[in-house]
């Protein structure tokens, strides 16, 4: 109602009269006895009860709601009389009671359509919001391209629809599909598909906006599209494109039975969001698993071998990267067998300048030039002229030390050529246990123009050994105070005690104790090599075969 003023008053303020006035009140007004009979209504009452008449019943004409809170404010039962809420039609309204002067009750119905319209929108919104935030931290928490895909499908049918198929991208004519439904498993296939029986299929698979959801068919749809045990007819279709990092990730079927409220406008631009977030996760994960798999081939190249027993000469490597979270480093080693018992095989043991993967790019490079050297490998001044060479004209500027060992058995003694090129001279270990060092020598290779050096030549009785090794061994530092080089002495003293014992338990042995001696502490790469003859009751026998000529066996290294 109005003042004197013309301004509104607060229709909740206590007793007051009713004149003309309320009748041209922008919100509806009823007027009850305290019977329950109306006694009038304004205009805006009267656009929601056009029927009514005076005299007629308040429950009759009204919804039930207020009808009940009128009863309570007249018999003084209500806790907080004169207040109520509810809908009528399609509106939802607030009803506040005041006394009039002649003890009619006046009803103020306040439209609260509008607010709980947006506060329902805002909280949607808000839900969606907190779902998609929810979505990106499960789907980019994996790398994994089959657990992201699953998880996709399975996130799709708990918020989104009752049955979902995530389609990927073609290998070839053949695509992975992965299907999900609601209380169902996750199941994948690979089978060769039409896409182009799916409207907007074909399309979101190349990275095109989707179709609306009421341009598709569902009595059109082929059988692979939905879930095996989903039986249920289906009633509304939506294809979403799965957009990636420069190409699509694959595109989303989303399916809901007839029995289920059709997508709607603000749920199918929500599944493009799901999809969008989806997306990049599964574009994400299908990089990570590509790099990881190109990683993994280059890396078996990278890898130091398995050693064997060749020729009747018994062969054993062990290798330990600086990091432990590394495979690889700037430590090799290499066995080029000869190809048969009168020709030496060629061992090779390396320490390039650095860590990490730089320096494994080089001892790649270094190991590839001596393979291609092998012909020429009788000579090894030579083969590490050439080296040198091939090193020099790389765009590298790292340097590295590597030893050569050309091994021939002859009879129950093998016979060794040690030429170091700037690297730790090789160790042979007696069988009484002396422990002696080769007189090789010789320059660097990849920082000089020119290489010098000098060749041992060392014959090994049976059951004695000799060790390549790299500085990884000798400069391990640890000890009581962690400070301590392990040392040539130690080394010497390790391998006099392993006198005698097989070229695998040398290796062992050595990388045992360095280990221990570093403990958690800092390390460079140790690679370690033992060539050893074979004791008289092995030369003919080895890892469980017998040879008639005594001249292959192999144990893995």
């Amino acid at each position: 109602m109005f003042g004197f003023s013309g301004s509104p008053v607060d229709p909740r303020s206590a007793a007051i009269s009713v004149g003309a006035a309320w009748a041209h009140a922008p919100y509806p007004v009823i007027i009850a006895d305290r019977a329950g009979d109306l006694v009038e209504l304004n205009t805006a009452a009267r656009l929601l009860w056009s029927d009514a008449v005076r005299g007629d019943r308040l429950r009759d004409t009204v919804p039930s709601w207020l009808a009940e809170a009128h009863e309570r404010f007249t018999d003084g039962t209500s806790e907080d009389p004169g207040q109520a809420a509810g809908a009528v039609a399609d509106r939802f309204f607030e009803a506040h009671a005041t006394s009039a002067d002649d003890g009619d009750v006046v009803w103020w119905l306040i439209d609260d359509t509008d607010r709980r319209l947006a506060e329902k929108a805002l909280a949607g919104a808000r839900q969606r919001s907190a779902l998609l935030a929810d979505v990106s931290s499960q789907l980019l928490s994996t790398l994994n391209l089959a657990r992201c895909t699953e998880a996709t499908a399975r996130m799709a049918t708990d918020h989104l629809a009752e049955a979902a198929l995530l389609v990927a991208p073609p290998q070839g004519r053949r695509h992975q599909l992965t299907y999900a439904y609601r209380g169902g498993p996750v199941t994948r296939v690979t089978a060769p598909v039409d896409v182009q029986a799916v409207p907007g299929l074909a399309e979101a698979l190349q990275g095109f906006p989707p179709v609306p959801a009421r341009w598709i068919n569902p009595a059109d749809l082929p059988d692979w599209v939905r879930p095996a045990d989903f039986t249920e007819p289906v009633g509304s279709v939506i294809v979403a494109p799965l957009p990636g990092h420069g190409v699509p990730a694959g595109a989303l079927v989303l399916l809901r039975s007839s029995r289920e409220q059709a997508f709607s406008g603000d749920e199918e631009l929500f599944a493009r969001l799901f999809a969008a977030r989806a997306g990049a996760a599964l574009s994400a994960a299908r990089l990570y698993t590509e790099q990881a798999s190109i990683t993994s081939t280059l890396m078996r190249e990278l890898l130091p071998p398995r050693l064997e027993s060749v020729h009747g000469v018994e062969y054993a490597g062990a290798y330990r990267p600086a990091r432990d979270n590394e495979r690889i480093g700037g430590d090799f080693y290499d066995v080029h067998p000869g190809t048969d018992p009168a020709e030496e095989t060629l061992v090779v043991l390396g320490d390039v300048a650095g860590k990490g993967l730089d320096a494994a790019v080089l001892t790649g490079k270094i190991r590839n030039t001596l393979h291609a050297l092998l012909p020429l490998a009788a000579d090894h001044e030579r083969t590490l002229t050439l080296l040198n060479s091939a090193l020099l004209s790389s765009h590298h500027t790292r340097f590295a030390t590597l030893v050569l060992a050309s091994v021939r058995r002859r009879g129950s003694t093998v016979e060794l050529r040690l030429t170091s090129a700037g690297h730790l001279a090789p160790l042979i270990v007696r069988g009484d246990g002396t422990v002696e060092e080769t007189a090789t020598r010789g320059s660097l290779i990849g920082a000089l123009p020119k290489v010098t050096s000098a060749t041992a030549h060392v014959t090994l009785r049976p059951g004695e050994t000799c060790l390549l090794y790299t500085d990884g061994v000798t400069e391990a530092r640890g000890g009581p105070l962690g400070d301590e080089l392990f040392g040539e002495h130690r080394l010497k003293r390790v391998l006099a005690e392993c006198a005698g014992l097989p070229a695998e338990a040398i290796v062992e042995r050595i990388q045992m104790l360095t280990a221990q001696w570093v403990g958690s502490g800092s390390h460079d790469d140790v690679a370690t090599v033992a060539i050893s003859a074979p004791r008289a009751a092995d030369l003919t026998v080895a890892a469980g075969q017998t040879r008639a000529d005594g001249t292959i066996s192999r144990r893995n290294g």
